[in-house]
């Protein structure tokens, strides 16, 4: 009797690839490819920068890590020493390590930085959203105020804010915040009117979308691509503007370590001691530098996506 034979399935496809008429499967794209793109796309610049930045951020958690000395401790016998293994940065008239004290002061001058940003971001976002949106003589009031503020030089401004509300890092930060006001809500404003009379805000009127629906749900989310890029910019700013009112001693009062104080400390001993004045600049000055070119990555690539 002969045995049964057992029958092989027809292979499905090709050895050498998908039968014809078929589709080929599709890869899921990986989340962190967007990011492995713009990491081969960085030249030396960027990542000076960025590493650059990623130093500032770990001074701004953890100071301790990078500071070998406390920033207030008082050394006589090691006065004005020039820079060293032991002191990169030297030490000041009290004999207190300059680069701790610059080191420490990074969450202070960056905090303000952030504060007065926020404050800026905010309050002149919303400004311009409504005179654009609502117009008529909402439109024309916030316009004045608009001008106004923007006659007067924003340092100048702030200087005459924070005599108003008193010295200190805090104060210093909101008055660059309320300087910077007329710049978020004239960008603002300027976007809401672009996309107030597009199609789709039209037509969410049509529908029976409420002012509130439309204002916060339609035009708000496309018009803050533009307003979020200036917030780079302005960040460089208020890092200026802080570290001048400090300089001039709007800031916070000594022996607290903050990057403007630290320059008018050094400013007596120029002749004898200019690192104690130029290497906090410098450092000033390079922070500025990374956030604008970080910045600039970061606009250049949504651009490319889009």
């Amino acid at each position: 009797m002969s045995q049964p034979t057992l029958t092989q399935a027809p292979a499905v496809g090709n050895a050498t690839g998908p039968e014809r008429g078929t589709t080929p499967a599709v890869r899921p794209r990986r989340p962190g490819r967007p990011l492995v793109a713009l990491a081969r796309r960085l030249g030396a610049a960027d990542w000076i920068a960025v590493g650059f930045l990623g130093i500032l951020l770990l001074a701004i958690a953890a100071p301790g890590l990078l500071a070998a000395y406390d920033p207030l401790e008082v050394s006589p016998g090691n006065t004005l020493q020039a820079p060293s293994l032991a002191h990169p940065f030297g030490t000041d008239y009290l004999g207190r390590d300059a680069l701790s004290r610059v080191i420490h002061g990074t969450g202070r001058t960056i905090g303000a930085s952030l504060v007065a940003v926020a404050i800026g971001l905010g309050a002149g976002s919303l400004l311009g959203l409504v005179a654009a949106y609502f117009g008529r003589w909402v439109d024309g009031v916030v316009s004045r105020i608009v001008d106004v503020l923007l006659s007067i030089p924003g340092l100048l401004l702030s200087m005459v804010i924070v005599v108003a509300l008193g010295f200190g890092t805090l104060n210093a930060a909101i008055a660059v915040g309320i300087a910077s006001v007329a710049t978020f809500t004239r960008l603002m404003r300027s976007e809401v009117l672009t996309v107030r009379n597009l199609p789709f805000v039209e037509s969410a009127h049509h529908i029976g979308a409420g002012s509130k629906t439309v204002l916060f749900r339609h035009v708000l989310p496309n018009s803050y691509s533009a307003v979020l890029s200036m917030t780079a910019l302005q960040f460089g700013h208020s890092i200026l503007w802080i570290a001048a009112l400090s300089f001039l001693g709007y800031g916070a009062p000594p022996p607290q370590p903050e990057w403007g104080l630290l320059v008018a400390e050094g400013r007596e001993y120029i002749v004898s001691s200019p690192w104690l004045t130029v290497l906090p600049g410098i450092v000033i000055v390079l922070t500025v530098l990374s956030i604008s070119r970080v910045s600039a990555l970061f606009r250049t690539n949504q651009e490319t996506k889009k």
